[in-house]
């Protein structure tokens, strides 16, 4: 945490896009790359982290941000395929592909809850998913990581770096792409992606203010990356659709 410095946070348009000004101040990277984001709406969302702050900045509430600082200074230097090829790994270890045959409540409320969205995506994508009981977990066909792969390809460096993050909270793809498809909300991806969490807490009780703390910030970090990928990948010629309808 670091004390707050600035009074006002502005956006303005430079050459490279919409800047953050705090103060007078241009808001800057890690590495010291002048912050500027791709859209307008993004821009005013990041502005809105910093406006929020109080007497102390606090960074790890700041998740659009720091996407941004990621998109930006790509500390880990990976270009698109690698980005791509990162995410669709994640399927092979997908949380809702592995099933337990026991206890047969937690087994039934895995079929009633994790079925119907594995089928979704199958059809959305026409792919062929399916799930296991094997600690191995399901043989995902190779056409189904290609197919994967090529939709992947259509976003932007930007976007992919928010779909990665919102994978690696839900640690499944599959409900990453029902989520930022709008197929299902941030509060029932969350829920599906700990439901086996969720089971033994009805069961044996909560761990007062802790697993609460866990799911709201759970929550926040994949909304946060949900909204990030959805104004990265903003298209002007679907936004000026939109307002001339």
């Amino acid at each position: 945490e670091r004390k707050r410095f600035y009074q006002n946070v502005s956006i303005s348009q430079g050459e490279g896009g919409f800047e953050i000004n705090l103060d007078h101040r241009k808001l800057k990277t890690p590495q010291a790359k002048l912050f500027t984001v791709p859209s307008e709406a993004l821009a005013i969302a990041v502005a809105t982290e910093w406006d929020s702050q109080k007497d102390t900045i606090k960074f790890y509430t700041m998740h659009l941000t720091t996407l941004c600082n990621t998109a930006l200074d790509n500390p880990t230097q990976r270009n698109k395929t690698q980005l791509i090829r990162a995410a669709v790994k994640f399927l092979e270890t997908d949380t809702v592909c592995y099933r337990v045959e026991e206890p047969p409540a937690l087994a039934e409320l895995q079929k009633n809850e994790w079925d119907p969205v594995v089928a979704w995506v199958e059809k959305r994508y026409n792919v062929t998913i399916g799930s296991s009981t094997s600690i191995l977990g399901p043989n995902i066909p190779a056409s189904t990581k290609e197919t994967f792969v090529s939709h992947l390809a259509s976003y932007n460096m930007w976007a992919l770096q928010g779909i990665e993050f919102v994978i690696t909270q839900l640690k499944s793809l599959i409900l990453s792409m029902s989520l930022i498809d709008r197929h299902i909300t941030v509060e029932k991806a969350v829920l599906l992606s700990r439901l086996e969490e969720e089971y033994q807490i009805r069961r044996w009780g909560n761990v007062e203010w802790a697993h609460d703390y866990d799911l709201c910030e759970l929550r926040a970090r994949t909304a946060a990356g949900t909204l990030f990928v959805h104004l990265c990948s903003e298209s002007s010629t679907v936004k000026h659709k939109l307002l001339q309808d």
